[in-house]
């Protein structure tokens, strides 16, 4: 059973259980399951049906495995997303070692976190309970933190600076995701929808009580396209961070 506390939540995640001891050999008949399989079972789940499908109940059921048993693989079902979160950060495509070029290495950077959490609609939701780093994102943290080495920032400011493209990326991510499904929603194109948007902002500007959106109005549009957006903000970004140092 998952320890709880006083508030009937469970204790949480202990790093040093979870990442720096293996997992242990039984004695007698060797396990039917492991947490490799639990794992994959999981993110199956998560990306079909959402992250709230994911129940202790409903991952046993996957495998053919009763639910009480998952709890001597998984102590809880925070671990279980802990583990959830570092597979699936396994997907980056990275080389060996940065470039030394910052700009176009977070860049790459950012559009892999980007294209990770589309595969994994769950993902740039769960990031923000994430309580540890696994050895995948272990990797890729290493990998941004060498990247940002170029342009001059303290150790612990790169820090900062990964949390915060991370935290961009899952941000603009989970607005896409939530985008597409009102379109799939309405019935209509994302086109029809922009236009009628840019329609309504149009005349309630010209009613004169919004002179700085009628300003932004009057300036030819961007490319809307999503990979567009994505390239334009992400610049920006990068922009503020070399006026920063």
């Amino acid at each position: 059973m998952p320890r709880t506390g006083s508030a009937g939540r469970s204790a949480g995640v202990d790093p040093e259980q979870l990442w720096s001891r293996a997992e242990r050999p039984r004695r007698g008949r060797p396990p039917a399951h492991s947490r490799a399989e639990i794992t994959d079972a999981a993110v199956a789940l998560a990306d079909a049906e959402g992250l709230g499908a994911v129940t202790m109940r409903a991952v046993a059921a996957r495998i053919g495995a009763g639910t009480m048993s998952l709890y001597s693989y998984v102590p809880n079902k925070e671990t279980l997303l802990e583990l959830m979160i570092d597979q699936v950060s396994g997907g980056h495509r990275l080389p060996a070692e940065p470039s030394g070029d910052w700009r176009a290495d977070l860049q790459q950077f950012a559009h892999e976190q980007r294209a990770i959490m589309r595969r994994h609609p769950w993902l740039s939701a769960a990031l923000s309970a994430r309580q540890t780093f696994g050895p995948n994102a272990l990797a890729a943290l290493e990998y941004a933190l060498a990247a940002l080495a170029p342009i001059g920032l303290e150790a612990s400011a790169r820090l900062e600076t990964f949390s915060l493209l991370t935290g961009f990326v899952a941000s603009h991510v989970s607005y896409e995701l939530a985008q597409e499904r009102a379109v799939e929603a309405d019935g209509r194109s994302s086109g029809e929808l922009l236009d009628a948007q840019d329609r309504y902002l149009r005349s309630i500007a010209a009613e004169g009580r919004y002179p700085h959106l009628a300003q932004a109005l009057a300036v030819p549009s961007h490319d809307s396209a999503p990979d567009a957006v994505f390239d334009r903000l992400l610049g920006r970004m990068l922009n503020g961070l070399t006026a920063a140092v």
